[in-house]
């Protein structure tokens, strides 16, 4: 946080030229009094009488106290200003000071939340795969950084990322006017707009890609955004997220277990939500050019503000979500993770995992937002990628073979639950 010394040094130095001032007396040299009282007007002359000093440094004083409104707002509101601390070095200092608790602003909340899933998904795929994550810790200049776990090659996963990014900035007033649409929100009227609102964004992102092709890559994100008043409490608010399964093999009881735990976690918090957020998530992940789903979807949200829910309530389901995940993606990796398979098998994985990417670097919003945001952290945004992917010209799966089966699937996408 920026320091307070300078304003403090100057207000100290004008008290002290203030104290001085009033210990200094000015007052006439003897001669010049001689002079006064000896003289006489000449004859004709009207008597003018001596105007005392006293009144002189009176008018003066009226002058300068006329001029202190203006020196004090140019001198010491200048100064604040630019004392003032931004948003990220205000959530340092509290956290410093008195951690993050239930009473704390929700952005330190979230941050706090996934951080703490982050290492417990950690540490139940690590338990799976017996192969340690890298762990790389980054920060960025505008503010917040991030935690990026990633496996490559091991026994399991090929490649698996879990990544925590924590995001202060400032947006712009095209982008406050482009959000506006979605988020009445954002700020209170079309004459308000500033020119500038500081934001916060955090979430957890993770993907998974198995070696064996008869075990789903599996996809999950959860995130919160605000924008901050000028006091650093909370604006306009929303949570987004969701988790969806992309096979490279359909497996019914996969499909229907991770579908069943999502609508668990969903009906405890709206009866609606589930068939809500399993439509939006099949329209979402959807191939546009290839005409058919990336994946057999989950649930996918956005914009859940205070239209929807109040905070607490989003908050809860936001942490019911994303601690589903081991308890339910686990038990379907052990299923599958040492199934035989063939390299024409592993081949279908290959062709699959190219569709995956097609989406990412295409559709998905998530993804184009990263790149565009300014101090990107490109190689972040990219942890989705598979560590290998193939294309073939104008492959086609054989008729009623299990990868027929899957495209079917993918191109009407059925109802799980």
């Amino acid at each position: 946080m920026t320091s307070p010394r300078p304003t403090l040094r100057l207000l100290a130095r004008c008290k002290l030229r203030t104290q001085l001032s009033s210990q200094t007396t000015i007052s006439p040299s003897r001669t010049s009094r001689r002079a006064i009282s000896s003289s006489t007007p000449p004859p004709g002359a009207s008597h003018q009488v001596p105007i005392p000093l006293s009144r002189y440094l009176g008018w003066a004083a009226l002058g300068l106290l006329g001029t202190t409104p203006l020196v004090y707002k140019m001198v010491i509101e200048d100064a604040v200003k630019l004392d003032s601390p931004t948003l990220a070095e205000r959530d340092e200092q509290t956290k410093r000071e008195q951690g993050v608790t239930e009473a704390s602003h929700m952005r330190l909340r979230m941050e706090k939340f996934v951080k703490e899933q982050q290492k417990e998904i950690v540490r139940a795929l690590e338990q799976l795969d017996g192969t340690p994550f890298q762990v790389d810790e980054w920060q960025r200049k505008e503010g917040g950084g991030g935690v990026t776990c990633v496996l490559q090659e091991g026994k399991v996963f090929e490649k698996a990322g879990v990544g925590v990014s924590v995001v202060y900035g400032t947006l712009p007033k095209p982008a406050i006017l482009k959000m506006r649409a979605n988020h009445k929100n954002l700020v209170d009227s079309d004459d308000a707009i500033p020119d500038s609102l500081e934001f916060f964004a955090a979430g957890l992102s993770l993907i998974a890609h198995p070696r064996n092709p008869m075990a789903p890559t599996v996809h999950l994100n959860y995130r919160y955004f605000e924008t901050a008043k000028p006091d650093g409490s909370s604006g306009a608010w929303w949570f987004g997220g969701g988790s969806d399964l992309t096979p490279s093999y359909l497996f019914e009881e996969d499909a229907i277990q991770f579908h069943k735990s999502l609508k668990e976690v969903c009906d405890a918090h709206d009866k609606n939500y589930y068939t809500r957020f399993k439509r939006w998530c099949d329209e979402y992940f959807y191939n546009k050019h290839r005409g058919e789903s990336r994946g057999i979807g989950g649930i996918f949200f956005d914009d859940l503000d205070e239209t929807v829910k109040d905070k607490e309530d989003t908050f809860a389901f936001i942490q019911d979500g994303l601690k589903s995940f081991v308890p339910t993606y686990i038990p379907i990796m052990n299923r599958r993770k040492d199934m035989p398979f063939t390299d024409k098998e592993k081949e279908w994985q290959q062709l699959r995992r190219g569709k995956y990417v097609e989406f990412n670097l295409v559709h998905d919003r998530g993804t184009a937002f990263g790149l565009n945001t300014p101090g990107a952290r490109v190689e972040s945004i990219l942890m989705s990628m598979p560590l290998t992917a193939s294309w073939k010209y104008m492959h086609e799966p054989e008729p009623n073979s299990r990868e027929a089966r899957l495209v079917e699937v993918l191109k009407n996408p059925k109802e799980w639950v």
